[in-house]
């Protein structure tokens, strides 16, 4: 009972973003944190399409999930990549497994590396648009339930049409502006992560909860927030270390 009031309070979370303007980033990050709390997996990584056709990394649960997530990109593999390329999901995939070595050998490896044994793609589309995937990893050896794999298609849907309606707000029409915008945004939060961790001398996570929890009290845009730590027009001592 106790879960599926969590389960009801997560979705209600994300509805609740599709009602008042929001913050694409923190929202997809949001996303990424509550599917490793619902769904028993150890990380999550958000990738959705650039007006040119290319995945990218937009959010992860981790800074580690999202290294590992541009090294699939890198190399045009992986099952989040097979998973938008088809808009079917790609389930219960052994990364130990001969058969999937030899389908998505660098990936594989890579993420056998980081310490995952199973991932799960889920595809982020509506209706027959497909603008990206959600990628689980386990780090044990793992099979995604029926019900789980339903919740986290649940929430790709969810997701997607936050950003659909976002985007359709933003530009008037249903066009590519929105995402492009959203990756600028995610350069510069990277820039401000990096800046803040080597000026503290931590990692990169901790530099992004602190302007996370900077931003979100004074509604903040995190991009905006960054473009200040970057440009040296924000004195860092304001924000909270974690």
């Amino acid at each position: 009972m106790a879960s599926q009031q969590r389960t009801l309070e997560i979705l209600v979370e994300a509805v609740d973003s599709l009602i008042d303007d929001f913050d694409l980033i923190d929202f997809l990050h949001r996303l990424a944190s509550r599917c490793v709390e619902l769904l028993d997996v150890d990380a999550v990584g958000v990738m959705i399409v650039d007006p040119y056709g290319e995945l990218q990394v937009i959010a992860a649960s981790d800074e580690h999930t999202r290294l590992l997530e541009l090294f699939a990109l890198q190399h045009e593999q992986g099952p989040c990549v097979e998973c938008y390329r088809s808009g079917q999901a790609q389930l219960d995939i052994d990364l130990e497994s001969p058969q999937v070595t030899a389908a998505f050998g660098p990936f594989a490896e890579h993420a056998r590396q980081a310490g995952f044994r199973t991932t799960h793609a889920i595809p982020m589309r509506l209706r027959h648009q497909i603008i990206g995937a959600l990628n689980l990893f386990h780090s044990r050896t793992a099979r995604i339930s029926e019900s789980d794999a339903q919740l986290a298609q649940a929430l790709a849907d969810v997701a997607t049409i936050a950003i659909l309606q976002q985007r359709t707000i933003e530009q008037g029409n249903v066009d590519k502006a929105q995402l492009q915008a959203a990756l600028h945004s995610r350069v510069a939060i990277e820039q401000a992560k990096g800046v803040l961790a080597e000026r503290w001398q931590v990692g990169l996570d901790e530099a992004f909860e602190s302007l996370r929890d900077y931003a979100r009290p004074r509604r903040m845009r995190l991009a905006d927030l960054a473009r200040q730590v970057v440009e040296g027009t924000l004195d860092t001592a304001a924000l909270v270390r974690r």
